[in-house]
């Protein structure tokens, strides 16, 4: 047992895994898997992830080199930092936090904040839950490298604005990402990705 390991952790766990069955998913993915239908309840989730070859394997090491942890809102830096005190240690911040206190006329705070965080933290690795306008503003600044992307993308935006046309342009892009096809998304779902990609790296590290 590790200092992960909680009896109803590893018993939800056990089930996930004989009532998804073989997905063909293993490592990293799997992990990733598990911990988003544990977080969401949901085994619905399964056939909705997506995941561009090697993500998860650059966003552990990314990870475990100390690569900052960029979110779209306060709830999922919430969310994700508990894991990465307890494991390297990676700064993680809103991108909120170099937003305007206002919203520019025909944008969002969060899409601004995306702008400015980018350009002061190259190579993070940003989580995007809920706002489809920061996923784009990343995709925008990073397209034709015009700006140093970030080491994964974990492109989970939630709700029916904008929402599905932020995904196809990820899935377009080119870039590192894991993200959830359709509607669904949120700070949680988006965390629990992070979480078990810091959980997968701390466990395999060099003892």
């Amino acid at each position: 047992m590790n200092d992960f390991d909680h009896p109803i952790f590893s018993e939800s766990l056990r089930r996930i895994r004989a009532w998804l069955g073989d997905t063909g998913l293993s490592g990293l993915e799997r992990d990733v898997l598990e911990r988003l239908v544990h977080s969401g309840g949901d085994l619905s989730l399964a056939p909705d992830l997506r995941l561009s070859p090697g993500a998860c394997v650059l966003g552990a090491e990314a990870l475990a080199a100390g690569a900052p942890i960029l979110t779209d809102t306060a709830m999922a830096a919430a969310a994700v930092s508990p894991m990465a005190r307890r494991t390297f240690g990676n700064p993680v911040r809103s991108v909120l936090d170099w937003a305007p206190a206002v919203a520019p006329s025909g944008g969002t705070r969060a899409a601004e904040g995306m702008a400015v965080a980018l350009e002061r933290h190259p190579g993070a690795v940003v989580l995007i839950g809920s706002a489809p306008t920061a996923l784009e503003r990343l995709l925008a600044l990073t397209e034709g490298g015009g700006r140093l992307p970030p080491a994964l993308v974990i492109g989970m935006p939630v709700g029916f604005v904008g929402v599905l046309e932020s995904k196809r342009c990820l899935a377009a892009s080119g870039l590192p990402q894991i993200r959830l096809e359709g509607s669904r998304g949120g700070a949680a779902l988006v965390a629990a990705a992070g979480n078990a990609l810091l959980r997968g790296a701390w466990l395999a590290r060099p003892r």
